[in-house]
Protein backbone atom coordinates (compact mmCIF):
# COMPACT_ATOMS: atom_id res chain seq x y z
CA UNK A 1 0.00 0.00 0.00
CA UNK A 2 1.22 3.43 -0.83
CA UNK A 3 1.29 6.53 1.30
CA UNK A 4 -1.16 9.38 0.16
CA UNK A 5 0.41 12.09 -1.86
CA UNK A 6 0.31 15.46 -0.38
CA UNK A 7 -1.76 17.91 -1.39
CA UNK A 8 0.03 20.37 -4.19
CA UNK A 9 -0.81 23.68 -5.12
CA UNK A 10 -2.46 24.55 -8.85
CA UNK A 11 0.11 23.75 -11.77
CA UNK A 12 0.04 27.61 -12.48
CA UNK A 13 0.70 28.31 -8.92
CA UNK A 14 4.13 30.60 -8.50
CA UNK A 15 4.57 29.01 -5.29
CA UNK A 16 6.23 25.70 -6.16
CA UNK A 17 9.07 24.46 -4.10
CA UNK A 18 11.15 26.40 -1.60
CA UNK A 19 11.42 29.86 -1.57
CA UNK A 20 15.05 31.23 -2.45
CA UNK A 21 15.30 33.49 0.33
CA UNK A 22 18.61 35.24 -0.63
CA UNK A 23 16.54 36.35 -3.56
CA UNK A 24 13.58 37.82 -1.52
CA UNK A 25 16.23 39.41 0.63
CA UNK A 26 18.23 41.37 -2.13
CA UNK A 27 14.42 42.23 -3.43
CA UNK A 28 13.19 43.33 -0.41
CA UNK A 29 16.27 44.01 2.65
CA UNK A 30 13.88 44.08 5.79
CA UNK A 31 13.04 40.49 5.22
CA UNK A 32 16.47 39.40 5.92
CA UNK A 33 15.69 40.28 10.24
CA UNK A 34 12.80 37.71 10.36
CA UNK A 35 14.54 35.00 8.40
CA UNK A 36 15.46 31.52 10.87
CA UNK A 37 16.19 28.16 10.14
CA UNK A 38 13.98 25.15 10.45
CA UNK A 39 13.82 22.28 12.84
CA UNK A 40 14.94 20.93 9.28
CA UNK A 41 17.65 23.64 9.59
CA UNK A 42 15.97 25.21 5.88
CA UNK A 43 15.52 29.33 5.90
CA UNK A 44 12.03 30.08 6.85
CA UNK A 45 10.00 32.99 8.63
CA UNK A 46 8.33 32.58 12.11
CA UNK A 47 4.53 32.36 11.09
CA UNK A 48 4.04 32.80 14.74
CA UNK A 49 5.05 36.44 14.55
CA UNK A 50 2.65 38.58 12.60
CA UNK A 51 4.87 41.56 11.53
CA UNK A 52 7.20 38.54 10.20
CA UNK A 53 3.99 37.07 7.92
CA UNK A 54 3.24 41.11 6.79
CA UNK A 55 6.65 41.79 5.78
CA UNK A 56 7.43 37.69 3.68
CA UNK A 57 3.91 38.65 1.93
CA UNK A 58 5.23 41.89 1.07
CA UNK A 59 8.74 40.42 -0.38
CA UNK A 60 6.15 37.31 -2.26
CA UNK A 61 4.16 40.43 -3.77
CA UNK A 62 7.21 42.27 -4.74
CA UNK A 63 9.32 39.58 -6.35
CA UNK A 64 6.74 37.13 -7.75
CA UNK A 65 3.70 40.06 -8.94
CA UNK A 66 5.26 43.05 -9.14
CA UNK A 67 3.58 44.72 -6.48
CA UNK A 68 5.89 47.14 -5.07
CA UNK A 69 4.12 48.83 -2.68
CA UNK A 70 1.81 46.81 -0.08
CA UNK A 71 0.90 47.28 3.56
CA UNK A 72 -2.38 47.22 5.99
CA UNK A 73 -3.54 48.54 9.14
CA UNK A 74 -2.83 47.09 12.28
CA UNK A 75 -4.69 44.17 13.01
CA UNK A 76 -6.18 43.80 9.56
CA UNK A 77 -5.90 40.10 7.92
CA UNK A 78 -2.64 39.30 6.70
CA UNK A 79 -3.62 35.81 4.31
CA UNK A 80 -1.29 33.39 3.18
CA UNK A 81 -0.73 34.28 -0.38
CA UNK A 82 0.08 30.59 -1.84
CA UNK A 83 -3.45 29.29 -1.11
CA UNK A 84 -4.96 32.61 -2.10
CA UNK A 85 -3.52 32.19 -5.48
CA UNK A 86 -4.84 28.62 -6.03
CA UNK A 87 -7.92 29.61 -5.75
CA UNK A 88 -7.74 31.95 -8.26
CA UNK A 89 -5.85 30.04 -10.39
CA UNK A 90 -8.83 27.46 -10.04
CA UNK A 91 -11.44 29.58 -10.56
CA UNK A 92 -9.52 30.21 -14.06
CA UNK A 93 -9.75 26.56 -14.77
CA UNK A 94 -13.89 26.74 -14.24
CA UNK A 95 -13.66 29.70 -16.36
CA UNK A 96 -12.15 27.86 -18.96
CA UNK A 97 -14.84 25.12 -19.51
CA UNK A 98 -16.93 27.64 -20.96
CA UNK A 99 -14.11 28.90 -23.10
CA UNK A 100 -13.63 25.95 -24.92
CA UNK A 101 -10.84 24.94 -22.56
CA UNK A 102 -8.68 27.97 -22.73
CA UNK A 103 -7.89 30.10 -19.60
CA UNK A 104 -9.78 33.44 -20.40
CA UNK A 105 -7.53 36.13 -20.02
CA UNK A 106 -7.59 40.01 -20.29
CA UNK A 107 -9.91 42.91 -18.92
CA UNK A 108 -12.83 41.61 -20.79
CA UNK A 109 -13.21 39.10 -18.00
CA UNK A 110 -15.08 40.69 -14.75
CA UNK A 111 -14.73 39.64 -11.10
CA UNK A 112 -16.24 40.28 -7.93
CA UNK A 113 -13.91 40.27 -4.88
CA UNK A 114 -16.67 39.74 -2.17
CA UNK A 115 -15.06 40.99 1.30
CA UNK A 116 -11.96 42.55 -0.13
CA UNK A 117 -10.23 43.49 2.99
CA UNK A 118 -7.63 46.04 3.90
CA UNK A 119 -5.02 43.28 2.29
CA UNK A 120 -6.75 43.67 -1.54
CA UNK A 121 -4.98 39.75 -2.30
CA UNK A 122 -7.36 38.39 -4.70
CA UNK A 123 -7.40 41.10 -7.02
CA UNK A 124 -3.67 41.83 -6.41
CA UNK A 125 -3.07 37.78 -7.82
CA UNK A 126 -5.55 37.72 -10.26
CA UNK A 127 -5.14 41.09 -12.59
CA UNK A 128 -1.40 40.39 -11.97
CA UNK A 129 -1.72 36.40 -13.65
CA UNK A 130 -4.91 36.94 -16.09
CA UNK A 131 -5.37 40.16 -16.14
CA UNK A 132 -8.87 40.15 -15.11
CA UNK A 133 -10.92 43.32 -14.06
CA UNK A 134 -11.76 43.43 -10.78
CA UNK A 135 -14.29 44.89 -8.27
CA UNK A 136 -13.55 44.55 -4.74
CA UNK A 137 -16.56 45.31 -2.10
CA UNK A 138 -16.39 45.51 1.76
CA UNK A 139 -18.48 47.12 4.54
CA UNK A 140 -15.63 48.19 6.21
CA UNK A 141 -14.16 51.89 5.11
CA UNK A 142 -10.91 51.45 6.49
CA UNK A 143 -10.23 48.38 5.01
CA UNK A 144 -11.11 50.13 1.86
CA UNK A 145 -9.17 52.83 2.28
CA UNK A 146 -6.34 50.57 2.51
CA UNK A 147 -7.22 48.81 -0.92
CA UNK A 148 -7.75 51.83 -2.62
CA UNK A 149 -4.05 53.06 -1.19
CA UNK A 150 -2.56 49.63 -2.61
CA UNK A 151 -4.51 49.94 -5.76
CA UNK A 152 -3.18 53.59 -6.28
CA UNK A 153 0.48 53.65 -5.26
CA UNK A 154 0.33 50.23 -7.81
CA UNK A 155 -0.72 52.03 -10.79
CA UNK A 156 -4.12 49.71 -10.57
CA UNK A 157 -6.71 52.11 -10.72
CA UNK A 158 -7.58 50.79 -14.41
CA UNK A 159 -7.68 46.90 -13.33
CA UNK A 160 -8.81 47.01 -10.13
CA UNK A 161 -12.00 49.17 -8.43
CA UNK A 162 -13.49 49.29 -5.18
CA UNK A 163 -16.90 49.79 -3.96
CA UNK A 164 -18.57 49.36 -0.45
CA UNK A 165 -21.29 47.61 0.94
CA UNK A 166 -23.43 50.48 2.38
CA UNK A 167 -25.95 47.98 4.38
CA UNK A 168 -24.06 45.83 6.33
CA UNK A 169 -27.07 43.41 6.86
CA UNK A 170 -26.78 42.87 3.23
CA UNK A 171 -23.82 41.19 1.17
CA UNK A 172 -24.54 41.17 -2.93
CA UNK A 173 -28.35 42.90 -2.30
CA UNK A 174 -27.66 46.72 -3.28
CA UNK A 175 -24.13 46.12 -4.39
CA UNK A 176 -24.40 45.42 -7.91
CA UNK A 177 -25.78 47.54 -10.56
CA UNK A 178 -29.00 46.16 -13.32
CA UNK A 179 -27.21 46.48 -16.18
CA UNK A 180 -23.36 45.13 -14.92
CA UNK A 181 -22.14 41.86 -15.36
CA UNK A 182 -19.50 39.54 -13.88
CA UNK A 183 -18.26 36.30 -14.60
CA UNK A 184 -17.14 34.91 -11.58
CA UNK A 185 -17.36 35.96 -7.79
CA UNK A 186 -14.99 34.64 -5.09
CA UNK A 187 -15.23 35.25 -1.35
CA UNK A 188 -13.16 34.51 1.80
CA UNK A 189 -15.82 34.52 4.37
CA UNK A 190 -15.81 34.79 7.88
CA UNK A 191 -15.56 31.23 9.04
CA UNK A 192 -15.96 31.33 12.46
CA UNK A 193 -19.78 32.00 14.67
CA UNK A 194 -17.25 34.04 18.06
CA UNK A 195 -14.01 35.41 18.65
CA UNK A 196 -13.95 32.59 20.81
CA UNK A 197 -14.08 30.31 18.11
CA UNK A 198 -11.43 31.58 16.39
CA UNK A 199 -9.03 31.91 18.99
CA UNK A 200 -9.97 27.89 19.92
CA UNK A 201 -9.23 27.46 16.14
CA UNK A 202 -5.73 29.69 16.16
CA UNK A 203 -4.82 27.17 19.33
CA UNK A 204 -5.67 23.95 17.77
CA UNK A 205 -3.40 25.50 14.28
CA UNK A 206 -0.27 25.71 16.55
CA UNK A 207 -0.87 22.59 18.37
CA UNK A 208 -1.21 20.92 15.08
CA UNK A 209 2.32 22.84 13.66
CA UNK A 210 4.16 22.16 16.89
CA UNK A 211 4.70 25.26 18.20
CA UNK A 212 2.40 25.47 21.40
CA UNK A 213 5.51 25.87 23.17
CA UNK A 214 4.14 26.68 26.34
CA UNK A 215 6.91 29.23 27.83
CA UNK A 216 6.40 31.52 24.76
CA UNK A 217 3.49 33.96 23.96
CA UNK A 218 1.82 33.51 21.12
CA UNK A 219 -0.39 35.88 19.18
CA UNK A 220 -3.94 35.10 19.19
CA UNK A 221 -4.24 35.28 15.72
CA UNK A 222 -1.21 35.57 14.05
CA UNK A 223 -2.90 36.43 10.19
CA UNK A 224 -4.35 38.97 12.55
CA UNK A 225 -7.82 39.89 11.47
CA UNK A 226 -10.92 42.68 12.20
CA UNK A 227 -14.61 41.09 13.50
CA UNK A 228 -16.20 41.05 10.00
CA UNK A 229 -13.14 39.31 8.41
CA UNK A 230 -13.37 36.26 11.21
CA UNK A 231 -16.05 35.59 12.46
CA UNK A 232 -20.00 36.69 12.15
CA UNK A 233 -23.16 35.42 13.86
CA UNK A 234 -24.00 31.65 12.96
CA UNK A 235 -21.05 31.64 11.11
CA UNK A 236 -19.90 30.33 8.09
CA UNK A 237 -22.79 28.30 7.21
CA UNK A 238 -25.58 31.34 7.95
CA UNK A 239 -23.05 33.59 6.06
CA UNK A 240 -22.70 31.27 2.87
CA UNK A 241 -26.58 30.51 3.33
CA UNK A 242 -27.46 34.50 3.37
CA UNK A 243 -24.83 34.73 0.11
CA UNK A 244 -26.26 31.91 -1.80
CA UNK A 245 -30.26 33.19 -1.13
CA UNK A 246 -28.93 36.76 -2.40
CA UNK A 247 -27.34 35.49 -5.47
CA UNK A 248 -30.44 34.35 -6.94
CA UNK A 249 -31.59 37.42 -7.82
CA UNK A 250 -28.46 38.33 -9.77
CA UNK A 251 -28.67 35.13 -11.20
CA UNK A 252 -28.35 36.40 -14.84
CA UNK A 253 -25.74 38.79 -14.04
CA UNK A 254 -23.25 36.43 -12.94
CA UNK A 255 -21.68 33.83 -14.59
CA UNK A 256 -20.14 31.57 -11.65
CA UNK A 257 -20.37 32.75 -8.02
CA UNK A 258 -17.99 31.32 -5.93
CA UNK A 259 -17.15 31.16 -2.14
CA UNK A 260 -14.35 29.46 0.37
CA UNK A 261 -15.58 26.60 2.58
CA UNK A 262 -13.32 26.42 5.52
CA UNK A 263 -14.64 23.02 7.05
CA UNK A 264 -15.96 19.99 5.05
CA UNK A 265 -18.49 19.09 7.43
CA UNK A 266 -20.62 22.46 6.38
CA UNK A 267 -20.97 21.31 2.60
CA UNK A 268 -23.95 19.06 2.84
CA UNK A 269 -26.02 22.45 4.77
CA UNK A 270 -24.64 24.65 1.81
CA UNK A 271 -25.53 22.02 -0.94
CA UNK A 272 -28.71 22.23 0.58
CA UNK A 273 -29.29 25.85 0.20
CA UNK A 274 -27.79 25.49 -3.25
CA UNK A 275 -30.77 23.39 -4.08
CA UNK A 276 -33.16 25.59 -2.59
CA UNK A 277 -31.93 28.88 -4.35
CA UNK A 278 -32.41 26.34 -7.61
CA UNK A 279 -28.77 27.12 -8.80
CA UNK A 280 -28.48 25.19 -11.89
CA UNK A 281 -25.18 23.83 -11.90
CA UNK A 282 -22.74 23.37 -8.65
CA UNK A 283 -19.05 22.68 -8.09
CA UNK A 284 -16.60 21.83 -5.10
CA UNK A 285 -13.41 21.84 -5.89
CA UNK A 286 -10.52 20.47 -3.49
CA UNK A 287 -7.56 22.94 -3.06
CA UNK A 288 -4.24 21.58 -1.16
CA UNK A 289 -1.63 22.96 0.37
CA UNK A 290 1.26 21.09 2.12
CA UNK A 291 -0.72 19.65 5.29
CA UNK A 292 -3.77 21.86 4.43
CA UNK A 293 -7.07 20.89 2.56
CA UNK A 294 -9.06 23.70 1.44
CA UNK A 295 -12.14 23.72 -0.85
CA UNK A 296 -14.44 25.88 -2.51
CA UNK A 297 -18.19 26.15 -4.16
CA UNK A 298 -19.32 27.36 -7.23
CA UNK A 299 -22.37 27.70 -8.49
CA UNK A 300 -24.69 28.75 -11.29
CA UNK A 301 -28.44 29.90 -12.47
CA UNK A 302 -27.05 30.10 -15.89
CA UNK A 303 -27.71 26.99 -18.26
CA UNK A 304 -24.20 25.29 -19.54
Amino acid sequence: MTAPSKPTFHPRNRHQGRYDFAQLIKSSPELGQFVILNPYGKQSIDFANPAAVKVFNRALLKALYGIHHWDIPANYLCPPIPGRADYIHCLADLLAEGNGGEVPRGPSVRALDIGVGANCVYPLLGHSDYRWQFVGSDIDPVALASAKAIVQANGLNKGISLRQQANPKHILTGLLQPDERFDVTLCNPPFHASIEEATKGSSRKWRALGKADPKRKLPVLNFGGQSNELWCEGGEIRFVSQLIAESAQYGQQVGWFSTLVSKASNLPAIQAALKKAGAVATRVVEMGQGQKQSRFVAWTFQAR
